[in-house]
C-alpha cells in the first residue's frame, strides 16, 4: 500500500514549495464546522484566510471525539446540536470558496457513514486533503488503500513516541504533509511545549521528505514561533476554536498574531 500523489496533494505541495521559496513557515488552523453557528462558521473560514492562514483544517463534528480535549469536544457538540452533518460541512466548504488548501479533518465513522463517494464529494466541494484521526497505519490496509488512492491528499498522524522505522513507514503511506502530534493525550492548549520536541522533529526529518506540521498544544504566538524554528508548519486548533466561541474577530486577531510571530522566524 502506498499513497497516490493526486492533484489535490500537489496543491498542498505547491503551497509548501511557495513557502520554502519565501523562507516562511505554514500557519495551519483548525476549525470545527458549524461552530459557533453555521453563519459565523462561514465567516470564520474567510476571516482566517484573510488573517494569513496557509491551510485550513475543517473538522467534521462527531459525537464521540475521543482524541479531542474539552474545547473542541464542546464545539463539536454545539455544532451537532445545531444540525451540522457531513453534507453540511461540505456545503460550508463550497460556500467559503477559499483560495488556500482545505483539509477535511474527521473521525472515520462520519466519512464511512457518508457513503462510498464521500471523498469525491469533498473534493468537488473544495477540499484538498483528508486526515482521519482514528485510522492508524496498518489498522485496516484495504480501507487505508481506499483513502490513499482517493481524490484527496491522505495526511497521516505521527505520535512523539513513534520509533524511527515506523515514522518512515507512516510517511510512505501518506501525502501532502505529515502531522506530528507534539505530545501524547488529547488536543488542547498547553503552557509549555514538550522539551523533547526538537529531537522528535529531527527524527522525523530523517524518516521523510514530506513537510512536517506540528500540532496539539500550540496556542500562543511565542509557542508558534518556537515550533516554526523547527518544523515546516504550525497547527493551532483549540486556541482558535476557543477564540471563535467568543467572536469571529477574536479568532482572526489570534490568527494574525500567530502569523506575525511565525514570520519573525529566520529560516
Amino acid at each position: 500500500m502506498s499513497a497516490t500523489i493526486s492533484s489535490e496533494a500537489s496543491l498542498l505541495e505547491q503551497r509548501f514549495a511557495t513557502l520554502r521559496r519565501e523562507k516562511r513557515r505554514a500557519l495551519v488552523v483548525y476549525v470545527t464546522a458549524g461552530h459557533p453557528d453555521p453563519r459565523r462558521s462561514l465567516e470564520l473560514l474567510t476571516a482566517l484566510e484573510q488573517a494569513g492562514a496557509d491551510i485550513i483544517e475543517v473538522g467534521v463534528p462527531f459525537s464521540d471525539p475521543m482524541a479531542d480535549g474539552p474545547v473542541i469536544q464542546a464545539s463539536s457538540q454545539r455544532a451537532l446540536a445545531q444540525g451540522m452533518t457531513f453534507d453540511k460541512v461540505l456545503d460550508l466548504i463550497a460556500q467559503a470558496r477559499l483560495s488556500v488548501p482545505v483539509v477535511l479533518f474527521s473521525y472515520l465513522n462520519p466519512v464511512l457513514a457518508a457513503g462510498a463517494d464521500a471523498l469525491d464529494r469533498a473534493r468537488s466541494a473544495g477540499a484538498h486533503g483528508v486526515l482521519i484521526t482514528d485510522l492508524p497505519v496498518g489498522s485496516d490496509p484495504s480501507l487505508e488503500e481506499r483513502f490513499a488512492s482517493g481524490p484527496l491528499a491522505f495526511i497521516r498522524l505521527v505520535a512523539p513516541t513513534t520509533p524511527a522505522e515506523r515514522m518512515a513507514y507512516i510517511a510512505r503511506h501518506g501525502s501532502g504533509f505529515v502531522y506530528l502530534i507534539s505530545r501524547l493525550g488529547v488536543t488542547g492548549a498547553r503552557e509549555q511545549l514538550p522539551r523533547e520536541l526538537p529531537e522528535t522533529i529531527a527524527r522525523l526529518r530523517q524518516a521523510t521528505t514530506l513537510p512536517i506540521c506540528v500540532g496539539f498544544g500550540v496556542s500562543t504566538p511565542d509557542q508558534a514561533a518556537s515550533v516554526a524554528r523547527l518544523a515546516d508548519g504550525v497547527v493551532v486548533g483549540s486556541a482558535i476554536v476557543r477564540a471563535a466561541g467568543d467572536s469571529v474577530s477574536d479568532a482572526a486577531t489570534l490568527a494574525r498574531e500567530l502569523r506575525q510571530a511565525i514570520d519573525t522566524v529566520d529560516t
